[in-house]
């Protein structure tokens, strides 16, 4: 039933097949909604059995899915606008917001030319909604100033693809997890970032425990806890690793002569340059032991099937290109690619960001996998879109990092940001928040209002979000899957396809030339991708034999789909016929020569920063962050370091620290972790402005970009760590609609020198409400007005069943508001102030947080005791399995099938196992 039959009926629950909107894998989902007179909830998730790339499978993200819609607190639901910077937005209705959207950037092509507007959009827009900014962009408007934050994760990868194989595209299939028999991970904590593919693999070991796994990584992440082989790098290092694995090779005639004779060429420059690259000489450069880098190299060459797999790690580099370069290298001298279980596989972060590329909706292509470069490339285009000869531009556009600068400095006026959060996400977000506040005229497409980046906006227009959408992703095999919705787009929220279809048609009227064809004549998504299709006919992404009937008969396929049936049996792996995309269909290796890391470690900054992911966060929260469940894992910012790191700086585990880059800075709690190396420091890129006093990682990351792919460094940094000095300090505590309770409190944070916000779910059986924590921290006294504005916000004002002490010359404050259940008094709320952090008692926000009833007098509260001993990790979030009892149970000889009976961790999505692997491995004495 669809979902407007359903609504016109009493109460109707209904099921969609659809899919995730997190990572790159695609996972297919089953939605349940109920829709009725008061309309269309979403209730309830599973894992679509029937989906290749999951077969019913969800991580714990996605199983919290239908939490993330469950209200429309904090969603976009209006079209807003203002008239002048300094003005509040003002809402306003659809045909006055696409009026206004579309006479600005008219005006502004005409007085400063097309080159002046710029589009920044998403990996996590639909294939169709990126195809519509793509021809609005380059057909319309007549600039190639459009890119994605899929520059941000996936355009190195792109480049070397297109530089040794001459396409875009991994040339695997998810099947290859199973299939191979040497597994090598580079930069890429799959346990975390892909934790549904993840249990693949670990489930293809259990059948062929003779299957090697070689992990490359800076850190002890969870993924390399479960290595036969983990080479923990100096960060940066990992071309000079790659090379000197394939040095090896070579010496030991490990490599397959015939295949390089036959299908590639450049394997004879290459080797000039691999004689320098012994593992003696790599293993200085990279830290690891000479021994392991000859052990990962004979695993690989001596493999049956060597399957890499790598991410993030390798390409946020300024030589990002070269680090993928080296490693497929491996795979084109040893022929392992293009058949079972190997060949490089480039794992996409985002649920679209393939799609994305497909349309060309990047500064540095053009739709269907075409080149701005190539002048017939361009003409093919311009025929199929009825423009004239020679309209398109041959220049490529501003990526990313140098789109921002050229808004900074004024040459790009006006720019579309849609379904991305750049101030917190770009790297030297001080930068982009300058830019944007530079920027003539900002548009922020977005579906929720508490974004670092929507108070820039000049005009807020509401879109639609997962749940709502129609349309279709490409995962990371190529597999293009439908969007169907499950419930309609609340109030005003439009598809992101129909708000730049509009506006476009619009800006049509205002630009085109009297009697041009009309561009956007879309109706509906279906009529897009019919488009879409039509355009890749005779590219190696060739879908012109797809469309969404074919989709809903046979459900998801990979591309290469061309109409003929016969050319369809090559789509499941790219060259196994070893022919591949080049003009003489000779796969090319390059020269890849070890550099350094763009920002070397000094005596001023002496410490290397890393960053990555959290388990169950996603991007800047924006979602995930919606959930209080979800933050049970990782319930706190944090800056990982070294034990020995710390005791050389007088810090201990908990102290607030000031992280100091050439960029900027920020204060964080530290955390100390032996996964990480003396000399590096780690932290998670989730943590945004809405939740912090700064805005994140990235105010000190470093925006250096690869001359090829222009993808920017966002992985490494230098940095100096110092304890901050805070002379106040403040913990609060209250429970409700948490995520009301954070967009009140957000605005008060930028005053502090420290704060923190993060949500945890009520105890059992407590209901829907949960809590939000505040901690905060600042020189001295924070100001009474800014005070009351919190006690205002969390509402925290004592009452007639509260408790308080306070000594204001002292800068003290401890007050408790109870709620009393029958004879039982439960901590309803808490505020305490002192000039101490160690002062501040975290064992009586545990006990409000655990829901249980006060024992004793009321008056004992304060009287407690500061027992501030490290809280229990939660490691199984579906069934809210905490660390302390995990190890009293391996310590009683558990093993990982027995905590599964025992404890329920491990059974439900399975995110939790590669941390339950790690510790039952820990216990065991080495």
């Amino acid at each position: 039933m669809g979902v407007d039959a359903a609504i016109a009926s009493e109460r109707v629950r209904t099921r969609t097949r659809s899919t995730c909107c997190y990572c790159g894998v695609g996972c297919g989902v089953l939605v349940d909604a109920e829709h009725g007179p008061d309309g269309s909830r979403i209730v309830g998730i599973e894992g679509d059995p029937e989906h290749p790339a999951n077969f019913g499978r969800l991580c714990t993200k996605g199983r919290m899915l239908p939490d993330t819609a469950r209200s429309l607190t904090g969603r976009v639901l209006h079209p807003e606008l203002r008239t002048q910077r300094h003005q509040p937005r003002r809402r306003v209705d659809w045909p006055v917001a696409l009026d206004t959207v579309a006479d600005r950037l008219a005006d502004i092509v005409r007085q400063h030319g097309p080159d002046a507007v710029a589009f920044y959009v998403s990996g996590q827009l639909l294939t169709e909604d990126y195809y519509l900014f793509n021809k609005l962009a380059k057909g319309l408007i007549g600039t190639n100033n459009i890119d994605s934050n899929s520059r941000l994760c996936m355009s190195s990868a792109v480049t070397a693809y297109k530089l040794a194989l001459g396409a875009d595209g991994p040339p695997t299939c998810y099947e290859d997890l199973e299939h191979a028999r040497t597994v090598l991970f580079a930069g890429s904590n799959m346990a975390y970032a892909h934790p549904v593919l993840f249990r693949r693999l670990e489930e293809a070991r259990e059948r062929n425990p003779d299957t090697h796994w070689i992990v490359v990584d800076p850190r002890r992440t969870d993924t390399a806890a479960m290595a036969d082989l983990h080479l923990a790098i100096q960060p940066g290092t990992d071309v000079a690793l790659f090379n000197a694995m394939l040095h090896h090779l070579v010496w030991e005639d490990l490599i397959d002569r015939d295949y390089i004779a036959t299908h590639t060429e450049g394997f004879v420059e290459l080797k000039q340059l691999l004689r320098d690259y012994t593992p003696r000489m790599a293993a200085d450069l990279c830290g690891v032991a000479a021994a392991d880098i000859v052990q990962a190299a004979e695993w690989f060459g001596r493999s049956p099937a060597a399957l890499s797999l790598y991410c993030m790690g390798l390409n946020q580099s300024v030589h990002g290109t070269d680090k993928n370069l080296a490693l497929i290298h491996l795979h084109l001298a040893t022929g392992q690619i293009g058949r079972p279980g190997a060949g490089p596989f480039s794992l996409t972060g985002q649920p679209n960001a393939m799609g994305g590329r497909e349309v060309g909706a990047m500064a540095t292509m053009l739709a269907a996998h075409r080149d701005i470069a190539d002048a017939e490339h361009r003409a093919e285009v311009e025929r199929f879109w009825h423009l004239p000869e020679n309209s398109l531009s041959s220049r490529p556009g501003l990526s990313a990092v140098p789109l921002f600068e050229a808004l900074r400095r004024g040459k790009v006026k006006a720019v579309w940001i849609a379904c991305t959060n750049p101030a917190h996400s770009m790297p030297d977000i001080g930068m982009v928040r300058e830019a944007l506040q530079q920027a003539e005229y900002v548009i922020v497409q977005e579906a929720f209002a508490n974004t670092d980046t929507v108070p820039y906006a000049d005009v807020l227009l509401p879109a639609a979000t997962w749940g709502e959408k129609e349309g279709t992703v490409t995962n990371s095999e190529r597999r293009i899957s439908r969007v169907r919705p499950a419930v309609r787009p609340p109030a005003d929220a439009r598809a992101d396809w129909w708000i730049a279809n509009e506006v476009a048609r619009r800006i049509e009227a205002r630009l085109a030339s009297p009697g041009t064809p009309p561009m956007f004549g879309f109706q509906s998504p279906d009529e897009i991708f019919d488009e879409h299709r039509r355009l890749t006919a005779g590219q190696d992404l060739d879908v012109s034999g797809l469309d969404y009937a074919r989709l809903e008969q046979y459900g998801p396929q990979q591309w290469p789909c061309p109409p003929d049936e016969a050319d369809r049996a090559a789509s499941t792996r790219r060259y196994v016929d070893g022919r591949f995309a080049t003009a003489n269909g000779k796969a090319k290796f390059h020269a890849t020569p070890y550099r350094p890391v763009a920002e070397e470690t000094s005596a001023r900054f002496p410490l290397r920063l890393i960053t990555g992911r959290l388990r169950d966060q996603w991007h800047g929260m924006t979602r995930t962050g919606r959930v209080p469940a979800l933050f049970a894992h990782s319930p706190q910012p944090g800056l990982r370091m070294s034990p020995q790191d710390a005791v050389r700086r007088g810090l201990v585990a908990g102290d607030l620290v000031r992280v100091t880059g050439k960029r900027g800075e920020l204060v964080l709690p530290l955390e100390l972790s032996d996964e990480v190396a003396s000399g590096t420091v780690f932290a998670a890129m989730h943590w945004s402005g809405q939740f912090l006093a700064s805005g994140g990682i990235n105010e000190v990351t470093q925006p250096a970009i690869d001359a090829r792919s222009q993808q920017p460094e966002l992985k490494h940094a230098a940095v100096r760590v110092e304890k901050a000095a805070f002379g106040w300090h403040l913990l609060a505590a209250q429970h409700g609609d948490a995520v009301e309770l954070q967009a009140r409190v957000q605005p008060l944070l930028k005053a502090c020198g420290f704060a923190a916000v993060s949500l945890h779910a009520e105890a059992e059986g407590a209901g829907d409400t949960a809590w939000l924590v505040l901690r905060a921290a600042a020189e001295s006294s924070l100001s009474s007005q800014w005070l009351q504005a919190l006690i205002e916000a969390l509402s925290l004002a004592p009452g007639t069943n509260s408790l308080e002490y306070s000594d204001p010359r002292r800068g003290l404050l401890r007050r408790v508001n109870w709620r009393s259940e029958g004879a039982d008094h439960h901590i309803d709320s808490l505020l305490l102030t002192d000039v101490r952090r160690e002062s501040i008692s975290e064992a009586l926000l545990d006990h409000a947080l655990s829901g249980r009833a006060w024992i004793g007098p009321r008056q004992s509260v304060f009287a407690a005791g500061i027992s501030n001993r490290p809280r229990d990790t939660m490691v199984c979030s579906c069934r809210q399995v905490g660390e302390a009892a995990i190890r009293t149970h391996i310590a009683k000889g558990a093993d990982i099938d027995e905590l599964k009976r025992r404890l329920g961790c491990g059974t439900e999505c399975g995110s939790c196992l590669p941390q339950l692997t790690r510790l039952c491995r820990e216990a065991v004495p080495s």
